[in-house]
């Protein structure tokens, strides 16, 4: 598997590199620290399985940085580490595709389970912005311990994608159906989470402490 990691901070970024690499996982690490330099390789074609991204970058502001990964290379997942964890922040990450949100305050022992959840599927939020909004309704908490067995194994494929940011042109790429298909498959997604957005189903399935690793084990 292949990691970039994309910091300008030489000592967190080395961090980081050293726990995917201590990780006992087979995990290749590639650091950059501008944007453009991780972008450029891609664009020379070194597949990137999973980007770790600063939000706050050289050239960038706010979640300028987001935008771009995911504008030139929508297909690739991205975990965003941010020293900023405002509940807007993580919300407008996770809006604009972002695969999960880790603080940079948080333990290491935090961050490897971060990294666990993420990759079987999974999505980690912190805390604080899985606490604000409305409790989860009955009806969603029931839908969500019974999820594994409302869903096909193609609409987990295409949650999967969900989790992952991934546009549903995209998501049609990847499994090789059509748009209409890919959108079906979302609204039945959406109607079994018991939301009404694609961001929605990020947190409903944060808050539930559900991967796909876990959908496919109570899959009929």
């Amino acid at each position: 598997m292949n990691i970039f990691v994309v910091d300008d901070h030489p000592l967190y970024r080395r961090g980081v590199a050293y726990t995917l690499q201590s990780s006992g996982q087979d995990i290749h690490v590639d650091e950059f620290p501008v944007v453009d330099a991780a972008l450029a390789r891609m664009d020379e074609g070194q597949q990137a399985d999973l980007m770790i991204l600063d939000l706050q970058m050289p050239g960038y502001s706010g979640i300028d940085s987001l935008n771009a990964v995911r504008a030139r290379r929508p297909e690739v997942p991205v975990l965003v580490l941010s020293a900023n964890d405002d509940p807007s922040v993580v919300r407008d990450c996770i809006d604009r595709g972002a695969f999960g949100f880790v603080p940079k305050s948080a333990s290491s022992e935090q961050f490897n389970a971060a990294l666990a959840l993420v990759l079987s599927g999974g999505v980690y939020l912190p805390a604080t912005s899985l606490s604000v909004g409305k409790p989860a309704s009955k009806a969603q908490q029931d839908a969500w311990s019974r999820l594994g067995a409302r869903l096909t194994e193609r609409q987990r494929q295409v949650l999967v994608g969900i989790v992952q940011g991934k546009p549903n042109k995209v998501i049609a790429r990847d499994l090789g159906l059509s748009d209409t298909t890919v959108k079906s498959h979302v609204a039945h997604i959406l109607d079994a989470l018991v939301v009404s957005n694609r961001t929605e189903a990020v947190y409903a399935l944060a808050r539930a402490g559900l991967s796909l690793r876990d959908l496919e084990t109570a899959a009929p």
